[in-house]
């Protein structure tokens, strides 16, 4: 044993200690709030969301956009759109995070999953607004 050897902080730490020092520090703490939130949230939304398209089933584009245009099924379809790619993105992160173990690849994949859920929720919103917004009530 060497004189350096004795004097290594890392032999009189405890597990604790050392375990405390290791990865981002209070990082997955809000991601997984963040999980447990959005998937708190596509509860109640889901279940909306499939009792409006059993309503809407067989109904014609005229009839789903005028739906889409009253202000609290615009609003809601928003918040599912949007609960719905937030939860999509966490979930795809941390299998990410888990499953690739080559720095680049994972962060080019991480970055590409948040455009791709970013991309995705500009263009539903803009749809459900265009839809609701341009809804006139002539026939």
């Amino acid at each position: 044993m060497s004189k350096n050897d004795l004097f290594q902080p890392q032999q009189f730490r405890t597990p604790l200690s050392r375990a405390r020092g290791m990865g981002a520090s209070r990082h997955g703490v809000s991601h997984f709030i963040t999980e447990r939130v959005s998937g708190l949230a596509l509860a109640p939304l889901s279940i909306w969301g499939v009792f409006a398209a059993l309503k809407l089933i067989g109904a014609d584009q005229q009839t789903a956009a005028a739906w889409v245009s009253q202000p609290v099924n615009a609003v809601l379809l928003g918040l599912l759109l949007i609960s719905a790619l937030i939860h999509l993105s966490n979930a795809v992160q941390v299998v990410i995070e888990d499953y690739v173990h080559r720095f680049t690849s994972k962060s080019a994949l991480v970055i590409g999953n948040l455009f791709v859920c970013v991309l995705a929720g500009a263009v539903g919103i803009f749809s459900i607004l265009k839809v609701a917004l341009t809804v006139t009530g002539a026939h």
